[in-house]
């Protein structure tokens, strides 16, 4: 079977001590899947009032993956909520949407779903800088008296490891329009209805609409794992509708701003049709939008 590996390694400083960011982006590229092994001490992350000081090792996935301007590597935690280990859960029903960008800065988006009534207005929310962790470097805030806050920060981790998955495999690639530009329909069909395998699809500009001038958006892919998958036999398309997707304005490092994100779902097609289905995080009211995309399709059997 395939490992995990450890494509790059970052101390508690950030510098590299194992591995490459040419490494990551070369799996994230493959539609790797990506995990972060973490550490820090209980009372300097989790609760600065405790005497506990043990150490804490994390494990993390990220199943949206980013790959930006094909040289920039970030993942996001699109499905983990607030904890408060080791007893629960945080205080407030939320989404905790942690980005991870390749040279270890960090990203916090945070829809709350627990329907508490908000007033605030979008916008910048200066950091005050008197965090009372040393560890925890923030370098801005948007949005904190609306129901969608954010912010872009540094916690210091005693390591960053990243490890992928090569576990995917190539099996159909098209443009836009839906013209095939590797592999076949066929090959791809066969890996998931006669060998069971999961699907996996790299949607080129998904995000691009975010932007300030959606034209001159950076490039960019994002990866993220389908649920079922449909095949017409007669019609010769396959479609499914994605695990959930948290998209951010495309740039480096990978970050959050005010109105510059936002979640919900696709479901693409082999023939570059793509609907999509997002949520805004401020109202928690979803709209749909439809577009046509590249699309390369991934199987892991």
């Amino acid at each position: 079977m395939a490992r995990w590996t450890c494509a790059l390694e970052l101390d508690r400083s950030r510098k590299i001590t194992a591995g490459s960011e040419q490494a990551l982006g070369d799996a994230i590229r493959r539609g790797a899947d990506l995990r972060i092994s973490l550490a820090s001490i209980h009372n300097e992350h989790l609760d600065r009032a405790s005497d506990n000081n043990d150490l804490i090792r994390e494990m993390l996935g990220c199943p949206v993956t980013y790959l930006l301007d094909d040289r920039w590597s970030a993942g996001i935690m699109s499905d983990r909520v607030p904890l408060a280990p080791p007893d629960g859960f945080g205080p407030r029903m939320s989404m905790s949407f942690f980005a991870f960008n390749q040279d270890g800065r960090q990203a916090i988006a945070r829809p709350y779903l627990d329907g508490a009534p908000v007033g605030g207005k979008p916008g910048p929310t200066p950091p005050t800088g008197d965090h009372p962790n040393p560890k925890y470097n923030q370098f801005d805030g948007w949005d904190a008296d609306t129901n969608a806050p954010s912010h872009n920060m540094v916690y210091e981790f005693e390591y960053y490891r990243f490890y992928v998955g090569n576990h995917w495999e190539e099996l159909l690639s098209h443009d836009a329009s839906g013209t095939v530009t590797g592999g076949s329909l066929e090959a791809l069909t066969h890996a998931v209805y006669e060998d069971g395998g999961d699907v996996k699809v790299g949607l080129r500009g998904l995000c691009r609409d975010l932007a300030d001038d959606p034209a001159r958006a950076m490039d960019h892919e994002v990866f993220v794992d389908l649920g079922s998958c449909y095949h017409y036999t007669d019609g010769k398309q396959l479609l499914g509708p994605s695990r959930t997707v948290v998209r951010a304005r495309p740039a480096t490092p990978l970050s959050y701003r005010s109105q510059a994100w936002d979640f919900g779902f696709v479901m693409p097609r082999t023939d570059g049709f793509v609907a999509c289905w997002w949520c805004d995080p401020y109202t928690l009211k979803f709209h749909r939008t439809e577009g046509q995309y590249p699309i390369r399709w991934f199987v892991r059997r």
